[in-house]
């Protein structure tokens, strides 16, 4: 073999290695199928691989960063016994990293290829744009005015604002709110849905509304009879009610969660609306929200 043909061999030895590495860099399942497969995703700026370069950014760093909510029930929230994140999110989170890294969910899970972040309503969207996560997926809705700044999967799921009051307050419908307060979170378009309800049924109710920076002192201020009304979306109201508190029965402003992603970053995003479509038609959506039960 002369010198220039074992250059050439040790330049393909070489290259093999390093295709064995990030098909393999979850484990050696074989049902699972990387992101490095050309068929999954496609992108202008693909690497040889045929790996979009956003995806394949975060191949190199072993580590998709996700930010998610840490004080809602059933969908993002952080054990206070054991630290760990849990919630139907959390578990969707471990199904993209599958995707990414070529592995299942629960072997992503295990070799802890997900970091969180926890993030609010006024928060979320920075942290995309400034890449301290790589997608948020946070009871976060989507609307025509978000996509114009950020990618969004297809919805993953449906809800409805909501109305959470204690019992004791006299308060049985939306049009009893007129002049008392109404507690939202900062950043959320629950304001602003409310009163295009308000308007689109013509109540003559003019309710005040506090901006508030995250759900427990939501609860808090209502416990404390600091506000009058809890608002946000029923599915995560339905986490912080109990027996002193009713769950008003109206519903308004439909709205999908989706998961979100910078938009520069299109490989991504085709690979997470790909995985969120997947469990949909499956069904393994609606078990993962059943097990959680999320209605």
């Amino acid at each position: 073999m002369t010198k220039n043909m074992k250059k050439t061999s040790a330049l393909m030895m070489a290259a093999a290695l390093m295709m064995t590495t990030v098909l393999t860099g979850c484990g050696s399942s074989a049902d699972s199928t990387p992101a490095a497969s050309a068929d999954t995703v496609t992108d202008t700026s693909a690497s040889s691989e045929g790996v979009p370069a956003d995806v394949q950014k975060i191949i190199d760093a072993g580590l998709l960063k996700v930010g998610t909510k840490v004080d809602v029930p059933k969908f993002g929230l952080q054990n206070t016994a054991t630290g760990e994140m849990e919630g139907v999110e959390i578990d969707l989170a471990y199904e993209i990293a599958g995707k990414i890294f070529g592995c299942t969910a629960d072997e992503a899970k295990e070799k802890n290829l997900v970091a969180f972040q926890g993030v609010t309503a006024k928060t979320r969207g920075p942290l995309l744009d400034n890449g301290e996560v790589d997608l948020v997926i946070a009871t976060y809705t989507i609307t025509e005015e978000r996509k114009l700044s950020w990618n969004f999967s297809e919805p993953y799921y449906t809800d409805a604002v909501g109305l959470l009051v204690l019992k004791d307050s006299g308060i049985n419908s939306i049009e009893d709110l007129d002049g008392k307060v109404i507690a939202v979170s900062q950043g959320s378009t629950t304001k602003k849905v409310t009163m295009e309800y308000i308007t689109e049924k013509g109540y003559n109710i003019t309710p005040e509304f506090e901006e508030f920076d995250g759900y427990p002192s939501m609860a808090a201020a209502l416990a404390a009879k600091n506000v009058d009304v809890f608002s946000v979306d029923r599915a995560i109201l339905a986490g912080y009610n109990d027996d002193t508190t009713q769950l008003l029965p109206d519903r308004f402003a439909e709205q999908d969660y989706g998961v979100a992603s910078k938009l520069s970053n299109k490989g991504l995003a085709e690979l997470v609306n790909s995985v969120v479509s997947d469990l949909k038609n499956s069904g393994k959506m609606d078990e993962m929200l059943k097990d959680w039960g999320i209605e």
